[in-house]
């Protein structure tokens, strides 16, 4: 893998994830070409599956004849610090401590090397090939699992001093309420998978409490195990109960809405995953509580749509990454060498 300014060449992609990892091969302009995942190897160690990706990446290039890669990049779920290519333990990846994922990846394969969580790198792909094309003030909301932001504005990525902006899952939104980032009433407690489920099951007994039956839930074992997609697909249902729960989860989504609207002044804002299944219910009560809760001329100019890459996102994430790696390209200005 060598000549990386060439004009032309092709970009390798890794979407890390706990449970698989994917390795994606675009052209130059994105499009993808190949790819293969494999299910992550929490047994060996992390210096193992970055060299089985790496072997796997080799392959990718040779099967399709690729004569140069101009970079790779990495999506990863956090914390991580991008700035030093390193991985510390996300949850979803605990074994993954301080690990240098940059520097093992770049004397593997030779080529520069690019590391964001994956909040950042779906923000660079949704904005590059999705819902955010065309746009320079753009924030995409995660609303999966947990919540996360990646902010793009005035055409870059922004990720801070540090690289923890976009962290808007921590903010409070009330001084109780669902836990997420361990913080009860957070914004992620109120607006992400394990956020409406815990929701669910306070709303649920307080419905059993005052003797009403909830059609969807009718045991306790059935209410512990509850999961947001039941609970959504309860709703679509048009279970009563159900869908209460996706309106307290919308209302604080409008609300933490008009907080990015009211700082960042965005033209679009994309979300993802849960809001993307269940828009048509999420919609009105967010849409009523962002205009209510927001600056008029902000919020005149910003729309709020879903997602747009579905299933290829995380591919084109982690390529994503791998463009806004990829060193410039040498430009002869004339005169003499």
């Amino acid at each position: 893998m060598t000549d990386c300014l060439s004009s032309d060449g092709s970009y390798l992609g890794f979407d890390i994830g706990g449970t698989k990892c994917t390795v994606v091969l675009s052209d130059r302009s994105g499009a993808i070409q190949a790819f293969r995942t494999v299910a992550t190897d929490h047994k060996h160690g992390p210096a193992y599956m970055i060299k089985r990706l790496c072997a796997i990446a080799r392959k990718l290039v040779v099967w399709n004849e690729v004569e140069t890669v101009k970079a790779v990049g990495i999506s990863c779920g956090g914390p991580l610090d991008a700035h030093e290519g390193v991985v510390y333990s996300p949850p979803n990846l605990p074994d993954w401590d301080a690990v240098p994922i940059v520097s093992l990846v770049e004397a593997a394969v030779g080529v520069p090397v690019g590391l964001q969580n994956d909040a950042n790198a779906c923000a660079l792909a949704e904005w590059r090939f999705g819902a955010g094309r065309g746009v320079d003030n753009m924030v995409f909301l995660t609303f999966g699992t947990g919540m996360g932001a990646g902010l793009i504005l005035d055409s870059k990525l922004y990720s801070g001093t540090n690289g923890m902006a976009g962290e808007i899952g921590h903010i409070r939104m009330e001084s109780e309420g669902p836990v997420g980032y361990g913080k009860p009433g957070s914004f992620e407690g109120f607006c992400s998978g394990a956020g409406i489920a815990a929701l669910a099951q306070a709303i649920i007994a307080e419905e059993w409490e005052n003797n009403r039956e909830v059609r969807f839930c009718r045991t306790v074992d059935e209410r512990d195990r509850l999961t947001a997609r039941q609970v959504g697909d309860a709703a679509l249902a048009g279970d009563e109960t159900a869908v209460r729960v996706i309106e307290t989860s919308a209302e604080y989504l409008g609300r933490g809405l008009a907080m990015l609207v009211d700082m960042l002044n965005p033209e679009r804002i994309v979300i993802g995953s849960i809001f993307v299944r269940l828009e048509q219910l999420f919609r009105p009560r967010m849409e009523e509580a962002l205009q209510r809760e927001s600056l008029t001329r902000s919020g005149l100019v910003c729309r709020v749509v879903p997602a747009a890459l579905g299933e290829d996102v995380g591919k084109l994430a982690a390529l994503s990454v791998a463009m806004q790696t990829a060193p410039p390209v040498k430009q002869y200005q004339g005169g003499t060498q």
